[in-house]
Parts: structure tokens; C-alpha cells; sequence
């Protein structure tokens, strides 16, 4: 964040900074990653850095399990080692030797910890922490060869064949590019040659970062993902002269057809194996539509605080606008190590996708009902772009005879979207800053519903959404819906 206002060190009070005990676990955290060296300004007093620096060592020397964690260490090691100019230049020799024994004392933690950590993502930054100190101590302890070694294995482990994250998650995905950008920058800073393994993944991840940001310019709420703050990183990149391009109508499960007015966005994967499920969120066949860069229909985003229920809602299938059977969702879920990951999983069965100047559509189906209700739901979108219409057909296919079950599809917005059911019951408006849209349904009952929205990451708002709502003993069940432009 380059665009920050600078603090500047003279302005704090850097005595006892490191003796306060009812600071809480949050900012703790925030204060012993020392990334906020990256906001201090380059007038800063060097003496006054180099002690803030010499005090934590002298507190945290003997390891201590709260201030040693591997994502606090490596973010640690980085913003030492990146602040140079502030945390090294001018030094005394006392200093020095303090500083550089306890780089390597943190980086030998990492390397005989980070095997054991569960998460992958404090992996990256261990790696990345670990080359850095091999790029900057010119490889004397073999850091280097380590951290490139490990991060070509995390590279195996956690990317497909094309390059997407095995999780299904933009956000990750989009984490992980950052990351090794900067690895890519350190090498070109050391002027050492960079890995060929570090070139190509950044290749494969700037094409899901073209698929996903780049192309539609807004954040999709699906398996995972948050609203982000991209434009930020969209200025790195542009300064850094990285460019990534990606014109695929599908791509990591998701297909997404665009003009410059319209983008529609349909979840049409496979969910992950269940080790890369953490953040998987049920929404098979979830669709969202962008307007204008405005979101005219959205899923409800992911919860990632710690409250259980929250989480598991912003799973569930409810939480994303697609259909839904008698309350259920169309995976199931089970709590292992703390996470809740897919136990009972689905199969997409078909996928069709039409792109044409005046007429897209998009085709798939999937049995996640089939075991419990012997159901298929097969959804067709289509869209005319001259009318400004969007025709949605939702299909209950049932194989089997079977009772009376209960179906929901619903149709999730963003809480300042404001929505008025017409007094003939048959139509909602929808008001989207400065465009009207309406949603129509002639053969079930629509109404308007309240619920929660996960967008805004670890806090949620209350939203509206437009739900259609029904029985069905047929064996072919069709709904039909219209959403067009006043």
C-alpha cells in the first residue's frame, strides 16, 4: 500500500512498546509482524527503529509460542530485511551481530516448523521469507535452494494442471500471485536470475487474475471469496509492468460472458477434494450478474470470523443464489480439524456455453440432490443483449416417483439494493442506484426475504433477497423467470 500516508518513527513512543500486556490479540498481532515498518516514513530516525528492533530481541530471544508463529515470524523476517535503509543502515557493530543472529535464528525456526504447519498459506509467506534471507546473505546457509525447493512443492500440491488453486478459490489464488510476484521482484532486485518454476507460476496465476479481476472489474462471491481491495494491487502491477490477459469464457469451474455493459458469472465446477474444501461454499449453479460494474445479483459472500454458525450458513446453498431442496444443501459438510470440509460431494453432468453477439446462454446441471431426493437440477440462463433481458429456466428432474418435496431458488442482493413487490404479486423492481430492473416468475410465487451479507470480510450486513418458492411431485419440474431492464 505505497499510497499510504507515512508515520513517522519520531512520533512514537518507542519505550516500553513492547511491555504492554492488555494489548489484544489483533493488534498484537499487527504489532510483532512489524509490517507496519512498510508505513513508516524514510525520514524516520534509524536509532529509533534500530532500538524498537533491539528491544523485541531482547524480550523475544528464548522462543515464545504467541510471538513465534509462523506467519508473525515470516512477515517479520520480510519487513526487516525489506526496511534495510531504516533497520540496518548506520548501525553499530553490537547491533549488527544482534540483528543478523536473529534472522538466522528465525528463519531456522521456520524451516523446522513449517513442515508441520496446516496452512498453506503461512507456507508461501515461510517461503518467501526464507529465499529472501538466502537472497540477501548471498545463500550461505542454503536458504535459498530450501525455499525454492519447498515452494515448487507447494506448487504441485496446491495448483492444477492449468495453473488454478486446487481450493476453487479466487481469493487464494489471488494471495498466492502476490507472493510470488514478490519473490520475482527480490530476485530481480538481488540481479540474480529468476527461477523458471517461479516465471511459469506467476504466468498461469495472472491468468486467473486476468479471468476473475481483470476482465469484469469486481470481486465474484464464490467459494471463499471476499470483497478486496485489487485496484490497489491493479497500481503495482501496472508499475511493475505486469500484464495479464485471458479471453477463456470458462475457466477453474466458472464461466464468465461479458460486454461492456453485462458480465454474468455461473459457478458450473466440481467442488474440491476434501482437503482443499476448507473454504468451499455449496453453490453449485449459483449465478451473478454485473451491471455497470454494479452487482444486479449476488451470492452472500463467505464468513471467515469464528463464529460456527455464521460459517456454516455462508456454506450453505441458501446462502448463494441458486436452488435449493427442502433446506438442504447440495453438499454436505463435515467438521474435521477445526474445518468444515466436503463430505458428501457432487458431479456436474453437462455443461453447454453460448456466446454469440446477440444471444449467450449457459447450460449445466448437477447431482447433488440425487442421493437423497433421486433429483438433477439443471439450470439454463439466456440472455438477449439488445433487450436488455435475462430468461432463467430452473428444471427439478425427478428419476424416480417421489413425495411432495419443497424447493427454493433464491436470489441474493447487495444490502444497498433496494427492492418493491407490485401489488399484482407477480413482479419485484429493483432498484440499483440509478437502474431499474425488474423479476418476474408467472408460475410460482415470488416474494422478498431478509438475510445476511458475508461480503465485507469477518462481519456480515442484512440483505434482501427475491425468492421463488414451490412443491413439485412431477418428474419434470420447470420454473421460469425473467429479469429485464425498465
Amino acid at each position: 500500500k505505497y499510497q499510504t500516508k507515512k508515520i513517522n518513527i519520531n512520533d512514537i513512543s518507542i519505550e516500553n512498546l513492547w511491555e504492554n500486556k492488555s494489548i489484544n490479540i489483533k493488534n498484537f498481532r499487527k504489532l510483532n509482524n512489524f509490517y507496519w515498518f512498510f508505513k513508516l516514513d524514510l525520514k524516520s530516525s534509524k536509532n529509533n527503529t534500530q532500538k524498537i528492533i533491539s528491544d523485541w530481541i531482547n524480550k523475544n530471544f528464548k522462543y515464545n509460542s504467541k510471538s513465534w508463529e509462523i506467519e508473525l515470524t515470516s512477515k517479520r523476517i520480510i519487513a526487516w530485511l525489506s526496511n534495510h535503509n531504516l533497520t540496518l543502515d548506520e548501525c553499530d557493530e553490537n547491533y549488527l551481530v544482534q540483528f543478523n543472529e536473529m534472522i538466522q535464528k528465525q528463519t531456522n525456526h521456520l524451516m523446522n516448523e513449517i513442515n508441520y504447519s496446516k496452512k498453506v498459506d503461512d507456507k508461501i509467506i515461510a517461503c518467501a521469507a526464507i529465499i529472501l534471507v538466502g537472497l540477501c546473505y548471498n545463500d550461505k546457509k542454503n536458504y535459498l535452494s530450501y525455499g525454492l525447493n519447498l515452494l515448487k512443492k507447494i506448487s504441485n500440491s496446491e495448483f492444477d494442471n492449468y495453473g488454478f488453486t486446487k481450493s476453487r478459490n479466487i481469493k487464494q489464488l489471488i494471495f498466492y500471485l502476490k507472493y510470488y510476484i514478490l519473490i520475482r521482484e527480490w530476485f530481480k532486485e538481488a540481479q540474480s536470475e529468476v527461477p523458471e518454476n517461479v516465471n511459469e507460476t506467476i504466468y498461469y496465476l495472472g491468468q486467473g487474475y486476468a479471468f476473475f479481476w481483470k476482465n469484469i472489474n469486481s470481486d465474484i462471491l464464490m467459494n471463499g471469496n471476499n470483497i478486496s481491495n485489487n485496484i490497489e494491487f491493479d497500481q503495482y502491477l501496472k508499475r511493475f509492468s505486469y500484464k495479464f490477459k485471458n479471453e477463456s469464457k470458462e475457466f477453474g469451474g466458472y464461466t464468465i460472458l461479458k460486454d461492456k455493459k453485462i458480465s454474468i458469472v455461473m459457478d458450473i465446477g466440481t467442488p474440491p477434494s476434501p482437503k482443499f474444501s476448507p473454504k468451499y461454499q455449496s453453490g453449485a449453479l449459483s449465478l451473478e450478474i454485473i451491471s455497470n460494474g454494479k452487482k444486479l445479483i449476488s451470492n452472500c459472500g463467505y464468513y471467515d470470523g469464528k463464529n460456527e454458525k455464521l460459517i456454516n450458513l455462508s456454506k450453505s446453498t441458501a446462502a448463494q443464489s441458486t436452488l435449493v431442496i427442502d433446506d438442504n444443501s447440495s453438499c454436505k459438510f463435515k467438521k474435521f480439524n477445526g474445518n468444515y470440509l466436503v463430505n458428501d460431494s457432487l458431479n456436474i453432468l453437462k455443461k453447454n456455453i453460448v456466446f454469440e453477439k446477440n444471444y449467450w446462454k449457459i447450460n449445466a446441471s448437477h447431482d447433488g440432490y440425487n442421493k437423497k431426493y433421486n433429483a438433477i437440477h439443471e439450470r439454463e440462463i439466456e440472455y438477449f443483449p439488445e433487450q436488455f433481458k435475462f430468461t432463467g429456466k430452473d428444471k427439478i428432474i425427478i428419476k424416480k416417483s417421489n413425495s411432495n418435496i419443497k424447493f427454493d431458488i433464491r436470489f441474493h442482493l447487495e444490502p444497498n439494493v433496494k427492492l418493491m413487490k407490485t401489488q399484482d404479486n407477480k413482479t419485484i423492481l429493483i432498484e440499483l442506484k440509478d437502474e431499474g430492473w425488474k423479476f418476474t416468475c408467472d408460475n410460482f410465487d415470488i416474494n422478498i426475504d431478509n438475510g445476511l451479507y458475508f461480503g465485507n470480510k469477518n462481519s456480515y450486513k442484512e440483505n434482501q433477497n427475491i425468492f421463488i418458492s414451490g412443491m413439485n411431485n412431477e418428474k419434470e419440474q420447470i420454473i421460469k423467470w425473467e429479469i429485464s431492464k425498465l
